[in-house]
């Protein structure tokens, strides 16, 4: 198996839920559910390979409070090296709506200031040399977000292929942050985007025209992958075809996180050296079981089956 490594944002999450309607200003809701766990990003990601018994190296930062050490002590020796830094410990409240969406309201925290020294002192090259480095949670790590470019150089060195998926940008997808994401996927191998991020950054109707735009600003070889949701995942490979999993039809417990948990079993299997349409589906599949389940499941051992379609 190829080595895997997630680097980016980790914080505290706080579901509560369901909501609806929005209440009124001054009033107090009862709700039925709450829930107190790893977010962000980088790890859900890292949740997900943890459940699914995969290999991998993690780099994030904490803040110096309670959840700090609540988020250290998660993820026990893989967050020895992670800095402990002054700003209180990032924290989203996540309100579920019955539909199955949500609605966060995050604090800024310990997350800008993860910055590239962290990262790389808290990952081996030489150990991930021909694997693969998640980096995600772009629009928050503003210290490693200006140094990007040598992060990738860094990358580059030592022959590991870069996955992107920056998460929303906060002031949304601006002329300025799109031409920023574009600009970061030249330097990478692989796009992780929904179906939104990647009509946007594109600036294109129709999903599929959208990710071969995408692409060919990418390395030569890269894939997109465009998350679909309820329509499942959509792929266009190194030699341009395109490769499509349906979603299997299951009732919304919790979304949250459904496109890292993505990300996740589709480097995981990615990792195992299957096929494109055998990433996509396993993807797809470990996602769908995640978002229908509470507590959340992953389904277990990977197990990988091609349920996709392909044509050119």
């Amino acid at each position: 198996m190829r080595p895997l490594a997630v680097i980016g944002n980790v914080n505290v999450d706080l579901i509560v839920g369901p909501v609806a309607p929005w209440p009124k200003a001054g009033t107090e809701t009862v709700v039925d559910h709450d829930e107190l766990r790893v977010g962000g990003q980088a790890g859900n990601t890292a949740l997900a390979w943890q459940a699914l018994d995969v290999d991998f190296d993690i780099a994030a930062n904490v803040g110096d409070d309670q959840f700090g050490r609540w988020l250290r002590e998660a993820f026990g020796h893989r967050a020895e090296r992670w800095p402990v830094c002054p700003e209180g410990t990032t924290l989203s409240v996540g309100m579920t709506h019955p539909d199955g969406e949500r609605t966060f309201f995050t604090t800024r925290g310990h997350l800008p200031r993860l910055g590239l020294a962290d990262v790389i002192s808290g990952l081996d090259g030489k150990r991930l040399s021909g694997g693969y480095a998640l980096l995600c949670g772009s629009f928050l790590t503003d210290d490693l977000t200006r140094d990007y470019d040598a992060f990738f150089d860094w990358a580059d060195r030592h022959g590991i292929a870069v996955a992107l998926d920056t998460g929303w940008p906060m002031d949304g997808w601006t002329p300025a942050n799109c031409a920023a994401a574009r600009a970061w996927l030249s330097r990478c191998e692989l796009a992780l985007f929904n179906e939104v991020e990647t009509l946007t950054l594109a600036a294109l109707e129709d999903p599929v025209d959208a990710a071969r735009e995408i692409r060919f600003g990418m390395k030569k070889g890269a894939v997109v992958v465009v998350k679909r949701g309820p329509q499942g995942a959509l792929a266009v490979g190194p030699d341009g075809a395109l490769v499509e999993a349906p979603a299997p039809d299951v009732k919304v417990v919790d979304t949250i996180g459904a496109g890292d948990v993505f990300n996740a079993a589709f480097l995981a299997a990615q990792a195992r050296d299957q096929s494109l349409a055998a990433c996509l589906s396993f993807a797809t599949q470990v996602a769908s079981r995640a978002i229908s389940t509470l507590p959340r499941n992953y389904g277990g051992a990977l197990q990988f089956e091609d349920a996709s379609h392909e044509r050119a």
